[in-house]
């Protein structure tokens, strides 16, 4: 099956849309307006957007949150002493989402190519993610493996705090403890 897919920019405008979606795939409570705004104004940087959205028809499929380099905090999740890069040239993948129907398309791998050609523009060399082990087959890893992702470090409980705050994770519920693959991307 082929579909016509529209790669974007994101804008203020995909916000609802996309927080219906995240709700979706990732659970109550991932994001809200306010949250969204603040992810999209850490992908702002010298007038180019880091973050993207795709569209099936009306249909708002996928997104990709990316935070441009120095725009960032560094917290206690990453472990900036086993790059090999300087944190301060590290853009974060905050988040890459796919609708279920639309998975296995290529779509997350070309919202990352994406991101990563803004993030080069922006100054980045590198860039950093959290990915979630318990997704679907752990398809979030072998996704950003396969688009050329190198394991820096596993965190047990990554969302544990998040969840206690209000966070009701698909598969824990409001008591996390997914793993997340701290995993990195060099650039060319």
């Amino acid at each position: 099956m082929s579909i016509t897919l529209n790669y974007q920019q994101l804008t203020p405008a995909d916000f609802d849309r996309i927080i219906h979606l995240a709700t979706t795939v990732h659970g109550d409570g991932y994001v809200d307006q306010t949250s969204m705004r603040d992810w999209y104004e850490k992908g702002l940087k010298n007038n180019i957007n880091a973050g993207f959205v795709v569209y099936h028809e009306e249909k708002l499929v996928g997104f990709r949150i990316t935070y441009a380099a120095q725009q960032w905090q560094i917290d206690k999740w990453c472990s900036n002493e086993l790059w090999s890069v300087p944190a301060e040239h590290v853009c974060y993948f905050k988040c890459n989402t796919v609708d279920e129907e639309y998975r296995g398309h290529g779509i997350g791998g070309e919202l990352l190519q994406r991101s990563i050609a803004a993030a080069k523009q922006q100054g980045a060399i590198a860039g950093v993610s959290h990915l979630w082990k318990q997704s679907p087959g752990n398809s979030a890893v072998k996704y950003f493996t396969k688009c050329g992702g190198i394991l820096i470090k596993e965190h047990p409980d990554r969302w544990h705090e998040l969840s206690l705050a209000g966070y009701d994770c698909p598969i824990c519920h409001f008591d996390c403890h997914c793993e997340a693959a701290e995993m990195m991307v060099m650039f060319d």
